[in-house]
């Protein structure tokens, strides 16, 4: 029979389920993600600000995923390697903190939506207006674009995170290996369909926006590409687009695998997998994927590697 503990502040992490001849590999394959992905973001994100070559619109707003998968990472990664050496029993969090790790959480997991959404709109303006690209997205729009990325997910996360901390708790097992906010909610032993049906909301929003922005904005690019006759302009368009398409559908894939599962208890195991690649994948592939097609990163990286040579 399970144990009913009202509105406890110390709550116990399940974690990781794995035996102990796998634990240690385990545990460095994901430290070994964790830091790839640390070193690969911040190290784009200094080669922006350095590079005055990168102080283009595509880079910048590509700057908000950077910092989105650098903060998102780290406010799982660490506690949970660190969770995984532990026994079951000594994996424990405080409610408060618990809560602040699963707005954090989803917070920076939609921002990461809206961030490609903001992103596609600039490949749109740069294929589909080309001879004013430089005067629409000037910096003030640029930063206009980023700020809304980051407040429009932080209105809905305030109500989503609120909605769930208003509930009583009678549970202190965390199902998962980090706090999320379907977490949060399942703890409680009170009435759910609020949070149910805002989650359902917020998720078919923001999915639904993100899906819409990406078939509206490529729709026209590629109606764009088939009546013109420029070729430069169509190589433009399927380098640039194809890098952002593929992040997208990565991080979309990731995302909406992890939400979904989250309705089918008996499959927690593979839950919990498809979570922590939401923000191995997307957060260790995002840096690759634009350094390798931008011409501007690989002249810097050569410049710095022939000096190196040279010395």
């Amino acid at each position: 029979m399970e144990n009913y503990t009202f509105n406890s502040f110390v709550l116990q992490m399940e974690g990781i389920n794995v035996t102990k001849d796998l634990l240690y590999t385990i545990f460095f394959l994901l430290l070994t993600f964790y830091i790839v992905t640390m070193i690969l973001n911040v190290g784009f994100l200094i080669l922006t600000i350095i590079d005055k070559n990168l102080h283009q619109p595509m880079y910048l707003l590509f700057c908000n995923l950077t910092v989105s998968d650098i903060v998102g990472s780290s406010q799982i990664f660490p506690r949970m390697l660190s969770d995984l050496l532990k026994p079951p029993s000594e994996r424990l969090i405080g409610y408060y903190e618990c809560v602040i790790q699963a707005f954090v959480n989803q917070w920076f997991s939609s921002t990461s939506h809206t961030v490609l959404m903001i992103m596609a709109f600039d490949r749109y303006v740069a294929i589909c207006y080309s001879l004013r690209y430089s005067a629409i997205m000037n910096n003030s729009m640029v930063m206009k674009l980023s700020l809304s990325a980051w407040a429009v997910p932080l209105i809905f996360v305030v109500v989503l995170i609120g909605l769930s901390v208003r509930l009583n708790r009678c549970r202190t097992l965390v199902s998962n290996p980090y706090c999320d906010n379907a977490s949060l909610f399942k703890l409680s032993c009170d009435s759910v369909v609020i949070n149910n049906i805002y989650g359902l909301f917020y998720t078919a929003v923001l999915l639904g926006s993100s899906v819409g922005c990406i078939l509206l904005t490529y729709g026209k690019i590629v109606v764009v590409c088939f009546t013109s006759k420029n070729k430069s302009l169509n190589r433009k368009a399927f380098k640039t687009c194809s890098t952002h398409l593929v992040v997208y559908l990565i991080m979309f894939f990731s995302g909406f695998t992890a939400i979904a599962l989250h309705r089918f208890p008996q499959y927690s195991e593979y839950r919990k997998i498809t979570s922590l690649l939401f923000f191995v994948v997307p957060g260790s592939l995002n840096s690759i994927i634009y350094g390798v097609q931008s011409k501007e990163v690989r002249s810097f990286l050569s410049k710095i590697f022939i000096s190196n040579r040279n010395k």
